[in-house]
């Protein structure tokens, strides 16, 4: 019923820049937290960064100063501007939404993206 559908990744040199975005769609009642993890090859999903529905920000220490979270609510959308790329920042990067999908108490669950490679290299 919701989908999250993540767009942007590829390949970059080592300093370069790209910009993921994911949007939420299907039958969204409201979304509360939203944001990115990404997952390098053998290794744990992280947190990269995250932003609540008022828009407070969080992020992974290691991406702090590089990388800029931001929202549009009446899209339902989440952007990941990521500058100053480095190479330990390839991974596959997955969006993140808490979304109650009801009115009133329905419960909030949690909706994965399907993931977009981003390759920093050489």
């Amino acid at each position: 019923q919701v989908q999250l559908v993540e767009s942007g990744g590829g390949l970059v040199q080592p300093g370069g820049s790209l910009r993921l975005s994911c949007a939420a769609s299907g039958s969204i009642f409201s979304i509360y937290n939203m944001g990115w993890y990404r997952q390098a090859p053998g290794k744990q999903r992280e947190l990269v960064a995250i932003m609540s529905s008022p828009g407070s920000d969080k992020y992974a220490d290691s991406v702090k100063g590089r990388f800029t979270i931001s929202r549009d609510n009446a899209k339902n959308t989440v952007y990941l501007q990521m500058n100053s790329l480095k190479p330990e920042d390839t991974a596959v990067y997955y969006c993140y939404g808490q979304i109650r999908t009801g009115v009133g108490t329905s419960p909030v669950y949690a909706y994965w993206g399907q993931g977009t490679q981003v390759t920093v290299s050489a």
